[in-house]
């Protein structure tokens, strides 16, 4: 129930740095002239480095497994889940998981991508 706690908290603060780091950058590039996203790919990039270094800190550190996924799971959760899939598709290369690794990469975009076009459409409906 501990984990569960730091988790949560680690998530608020993570959607929060989110938000307010979007706002941030969505509004320094706004004059850019053509159309990107740059708040949203920002974050997803600033969320890749951060779960990395988390966890390489994590284990030089040896630090406590709430902290960790305080770090982690919470923080990078609540920033941006890309990191954690930036992740995930680290460790199958690590593991020389190389079919796996495409399939999971473009099974997640692809049906992603979808299941956005659906629920927007569902949306609609109601």
């Amino acid at each position: 129930m501990k984990e569960i706690l730091y988790i949560f908290i680690g998530g608020g603060i993570g959607s929060v740095l989110r938000y307010l780091g979007q706002i941030a950058i969505n509004e320094r590039t706004s004059g850019v002239g053509f159309p990107f996203s740059w708040g949203t790919f920002s974050v997803n990039i600033i969320g890749c480095f951060l779960i990395g270094l988390f966890y390489s800190l994590s284990e030089r550190w040896q630090l406590s497994i709430e902290i960790r996924l305080f770090l982690t799971v919470g923080i990078c959760g609540g920033f941006t889940t890309f990191s954690t899939f930036s992740n995930d598709n680290l460790s199958l290369l690590k593991g020389e998981f190389y079919g796996m690794f495409i399939l999971y990469t473009l099974l997640s975009i692809g049906i992603g991508l979808v299941a956005v076009m659906t629920g927007g459409y569902l949306g609609k409906q109601f």
